[in-house]
């Protein structure tokens, strides 16, 4: 039997546990459990998403700030009914349910910070030059960009989709799912060339 306690002090990777991803502000502010229908399901595919693509990020820009990550099935829905931008649950892009699907279906995402590149993108950088170093470099499935601090919302699954869209200028889809960059590698290695060395995690 799983407690909340016990299910926070999961450690999921390297530098993640279950604790980060747990916290949620609509649940805190509406006074809503943010409890998992299926405790194992979770930590699968978290562990997941911090090995493939939290872990090799923070290992390289230091810090990431989780800014929202799992939510249970019951909390989500509640969001959604109450316009507090979460997508229904049975939306193919909602990322923030961890404990749906099996095999190819299962997914894992959390909305993000890099305080390395906020700290750029505040001066003007461009939010391109992060997408496509992660393009260059992580196995990602699916990332979304907003404007509040550059933050974006960064998916796992077991086959990527590898598409990439942004509520920032230039708005929409930046890159589809199954189609190639308009860019050449050199060209877009240019945009992150004082980006620090990648730097991943081997796991078993």
């Amino acid at each position: 039997m799983w407690s909340l306690e016990t299910l926070g002090r999961v450690r999921l990777s390297r530098h993640f546990f279950m604790r980060d991803f747990l916290y949620s502000e609509i649940g805190n502010f509406h006074e809503k459990q943010n409890l998992p229908d299926d405790p194992d399901l979770i930590i699968a595919t978290g562990r997941a998403l911090c090995h493939t693509l939290l872990d090799p990020l923070e290992e390289t820009f230091g810090r990431v700030a989780v800014r929202s990550g799992y939510r249970s099935p019951s909390l989500n829905r509640f969001g959604n009914e109450n316009r507090l931008n979460c997508a229904r649950n049975d939306n193919p892009l909602e990322c923030h349910i961890w404990d749906r699907g099996t095999g190819k279906d299962r997914i894992a995402g959390a909305s993000i910070v890099i305080p390395w590149f906020a700290d750029r993108y505040a001066e003007g950088r461009d939010w391109r030059d992060l997408a496509w170093w992660m393009h260059d470099h992580l196995d990602y499935s699916e990332i979304w960009f907003f404007p509040k601090l550059c933050a974006f919302n960064l998916v796992w699954r077991p086959n990527p989709l590898r598409r990439i869209d942004s509520y920032i200028a230039p708005r929409g889809c930046l890159l589809r799912a199954g189609e190639e960059p308009e860019e050449d590698r050199q060209t877009r290695q240019k945009r992150y060339a004082d980006f620090p060395p990648f730097r991943g995690i081997a796991y078993p």
